[in-house]
């Protein structure tokens, strides 16, 4: 008969309770959250369970608090001899399930119960323990893809602060604005007046210093800087001088973030190259792109095919249909694994500019409708990369493209 172990996982405490198949309570327990009471724990649950037991545990996906517990009963010894196998749970599972229980109480040990009942049900989803290989890189990984937020967010206050002392910079000039030459002009924190009547030779030269003789025309570029200065509108000098504060703090972190993500992506590529595999074979997938979806995926084997990946990502659109109704239009799935559903539409923006056969597969799908166009076809050409990673992944095959993958 097989014992379930239902944990409630919080900074402090492990509120466990034992259960039987039959939905019977058998026991229930907190411990520390620490070394000393898992293992309390972990002999509590090797004496309640019987020679031929299985053994399951499962508890929340409990932010960072889950992980050690989840790795201990996943290692120890003694529970791996009785082919222990230990589920984290997406915590909105849990919810909808206890929505089952009309007005159960909120305490830790009845959230126990819950957990351990969702577990007795089955059809749970891929365990997410994995190796401490992919666990290296999928901490990199997902460190990474809080900066790219981080580095988006400041990016736009930056711009929107950039507007209030420069407001006809984006009509005017056609340069990137966080490149190193527009930045650095922006930290000498001229006023617009001192911008417009600046020699247009010197402005220019300054520009081609700092951009490193990037520039094909700088005169042209400083001329579009001191259009924008004479049609800018104008502040105030405290205003100003607050605006040019504020600009110069925004550009130290924006450069700061770009730092600490180079010397991720460097970090980044050292342990990839312990991982073996083939998605850098495909034309566009670099090690970025690759590391990030390697460490969420994990031993492919977890997966039964490519629709499961899919569904892990939550790269699939639920069917709503009722009697003889059969809705048209259908809503990308609210789940899902939200870092590797990035670095998946990552890829796929990605592998589209070098691969015909997924440019013209993205093209079509941007054809096809006139509203949110470039996310839908981007969304829809990860969905296709999907079956062509799952096939590498299992087979250990090489991209070829004129050779059809076998799966």
């Amino acid at each position: 008969m097989p014992l379930f172990v239902g944990i409630d996982v919080s900074s402090k405490n492990l509120d466990a309770c034992l259960m039987d198949g039959m939905g019977e309570t058998l026991a229930t327990q907190t411990v520390t959250n620490n070394l000393p009471g898992a293992s309390e724990l972990r002999d509590a649950i090797l004496q309640h369970a019987e020679a031929d037991d299985t053994i399951q545990i499962a508890m929340e996906a409990t932010s960072v608090y889950s992980w050690h517990p989840a790795m201990f009963f996943h290692e120890d010894p003694e529970l791996k001899q009785r082919r222990t196998k230990v589920f984290t749970l997406n915590p909105k599972l849990v919810r909808n399930f206890k929505k089952a229980y009309a007005e159960m109480d909120k305490t830790d040990p009845k959230d126990a119960w819950v957990i351990a009942d969702r577990l007795r049900f089955g059809r749970l989803p891929k365990s997410v323990i994995q190796s401490e290989q992919y666990l290296a890189l999928q901490r990199l990984t997902r460190m990474r893809y809080h900066l790219i937020q981080s580095l988006t967010r400041e990016q736009q206050v930056f711009l929107n602060h950039l507007f209030f002392k420069f407001s006809a910079f984006n009509l005017e000039v056609d340069t990137p604005v966080f490149g190193h030459a527009i930045t650095e002009f922006l930290l000498e924190a001229y006023s617009l007046d001192e911008i417009a009547q600046m020699p247009l030779e010197d402005l220019a030269m300054y520009l081609q210093t700092k951009g490193h003789g990037r520039f094909s025309d700088p005169e042209d570029l400083a001329a579009s800087i001191q259009k924008a200065a004479r049609s800018s509108y104008r502040l105030s000098k405290c205003v100003e001088d607050s605006i040019d504060l504020v600009l110069g703090s925004s550009i130290e972190i924006i450069r700061h973030l770009k730092r600490q993500i180079k010397d991720l992506d460097k970090a980044i590529a050292r342990v990839l190259d312990g991982i073996p595999n083939t998605l850098q074979t495909i034309p566009g997938i670099g090690p970025v792109s690759c590391a990030g979806i390697l460490a969420e995926i994990g031993d492919i084997e977890r997966f039964d095919d490519q629709a499961a990946i899919a569904k892990f990502a939550g790269l699939f659109w639920p069917r709503h249909q009722s009697g003889d109704f059969e809705a048209d239009d259908k809503m990308l799935a609210r789940t899902g694994n939200r870092y590797l559903r990035y670095y998946l539409v990552e890829a796929a923006n990605l592998v589209r500019r070098h691969e015909p056969e997924y440019r013209a597969f993205y093209q079509k799908k941007y054809r096809e409708v006139h509203k949110h166009s470039h996310k839908r076809a981007l969304v829809l050409t990860a969905r296709k990369l999907v079956r062509l990673i799952d096939a590498l992944l299992r087979n250990d095959q090489i991209y070829a493209p004129k050779k059809k993958v076998t799966r």
